[in-house]
C-alpha cells in the first residue's frame, strides 16, 4: 500500500493573508543545520520579490516552517508560491544530495489558513514566534536564529527583515 499525500484546499482570497506550514520529509530534522536554513532564506526571498507577496512572519524549525504572508496581487496562487520556495531547498539539499532521502519535504498541500482580521494574524504571528520556547529549543523569540522575532524585537543581524505592510497592533479595533 503507498502513501497517499493529504489534500489541502486553498482559497486564493484577494487581499487575505495566509499562515502556511509544510514539514520536512518524515517530519526529519532535515532544518536542523545552518546550510539548510539558509537554502530555505534564500528561496523565501527570492520568491517573495518574484511573486509579490509581504513575508509578515517565518519560523524554521528542525523538521518544520511556518509562514505568514500577505500576497500582493488581487490574482495569486498559494500554490505556485509555496512551490516557489519549497523546489529551490529539494534541489539544492534534497533527494540524492543526503544518503537514502527520497524526499525533502513532506507530499500534500501542508496546511494553508486564510487570515483577515488584524487579532487574528497577530495571534498566528505570536504562535509562530513562540514555537521555539514551547519546544524548548530557547528561552525568549528573539533567541531563535531562524525566526523573524528577533526583526520585532528590533534585532539589526537577521536573516530575513520583514515587509512593514503587517496592520498595526493599534488597529486591533478594525478586524
Amino acid at each position: 500500500m503507498g502513501f497517499k499525500a493529504k489534500t489541502c484546499v486553498r482559497y486564493n482570497e484577494p487581499w487575505q493573508a495566509h499562515a502556511l506550514t509544510f514539514s520536512c520529509y518524515h517530519r526529519q530534522p532535515l532544518l536542523s543545520d545552518a546550510a539548510a536554513c539558509r537554502a530555505l532564506v534564500g528561496a523565501l526571498e527570492t520568491a517573495r520579490r518574484r511573486l509579490a507577496f509581504d513575508l509578515w512572519a517565518y519560523v524554521i524549525m528542525p523538521e518544520h516552517v511556518h509562514l505568514v504572508i500577505w500576497p500582493r496581487r488581487e490574482e495569486y496562487s498559494i500554490s505556485r508560491i509555496l512551490s516557489a520556495i519549497k523546489r529551490p531547498v529539494a534541489f539544492r539539499l534534497g533527494a540524492g544530495k543526503r544518503a537514502g532521502l527520497e524526499h525533502f519535504w513532506q507530499p500534500g498541500g501542508g496546511y494553508d489558513r486564510n487570515l483577515w482580521k488584524v487579532a487574528t494574524i497577530h495571534k498566528e504571528v505570536d504562535y509562530l514566534h513562540n514555537n521555539p520556547v514551547r519546544r524548548e529549543l530557547c528561552q525568549m523569540p528573539g533567541q531563535w536564529q531562524y525566526s523573524s522575532a528577533a526583526f520585532y524585537e528590533g534585532q539589526n543581524d537577521v536573516p530575513l527583515s520583514m515587509d512593514d505592510s503587517l496592520p498595526p497592533r493599534e488597529s486591533l479595533g478594525s478586524a
